[in-house]
């Protein structure tokens, strides 16, 4: 295009150029708004609180965490795990949203022994449901205040019997003794 253009089109509307900013933003609004609403009405209805005040109903979102940590692993490689109840896998189409938190664990490992620490914080040792099978242990807990979930799976195989778990002061640790041969079945395990 030529100058010719842009001055004559100057000329007869001085500040177009400026309107039409206007209108592009104001269509970029539009549609921000729109994808608001549509994630803010897929969100579980676990997350949206309302409360009737004098001037209307008031609307809670939330809690909504999400979080990761890094250490390193026993190969010296880096070992990256999420925690919370959004998932950014979901993007870029939308965000997953769950009504359970998954809360942030780690894992240790010694030659007899695997022993496992998360943080849930805010519950009673009595509302912590923990089931071990072979290679997997899973923590939920489903109160109306609080709810996390998580699957751990394990580096070796452990026994479900011996399991020692104890809960202080929103850390729970679960020492799991680890198995030589044979397989043994899911077990409840206790709470201390």
């Amino acid at each position: 295009m030529s100058d010719d253009w842009w001055f004559s089109r100057r000329r007869r509307r001085p500040f177009s150029f400026f309107e039409e900013f206007e209108a592009m933003f104001e269509e970029m609004q539009k549609e921000f708004m729109e994808e608001v609403k549509r994630i803010m009405d897929s969100l579980p209805k676990e997350l949206v609180k309302e409360t009737r005040t004098p001037t209307g109903v008031r609307r809670q979102y939330g809690p909504f965490i999400y979080g990761y940590s890094i250490t390193i692993g026993p190969d010296g490689k880096p070992v990256f795990r999420q925690f919370g109840n959004v998932s950014p896998a979901a993007l870029p189409r939308g965000v997953e949203v769950r009504p359970e938190r998954e809360p942030l664990v780690d894992v240790f490992e010694d030659e007899k022994t695997v022993k496992v620490v998360a943080e849930i914080p805010g519950v009673k040792k009595e509302d912590i449901d923990l089931t071990v099978d072979a290679n997997r242990l899973t923590v939920k807990v489903d109160t109306e205040e609080r709810k996390y979930y998580k699957e751990v799976e394990l580096p070796a195989e452990v026994l479900t019997s011996g399991v020692k778990a104890v809960y202080n002061n929103g850390v729970l640790e679960v020492v799991l003794p680890k198995k030589e041969a044979g397989k043994t079945k899911g077990e409840k395990i206790k709470v201390e």
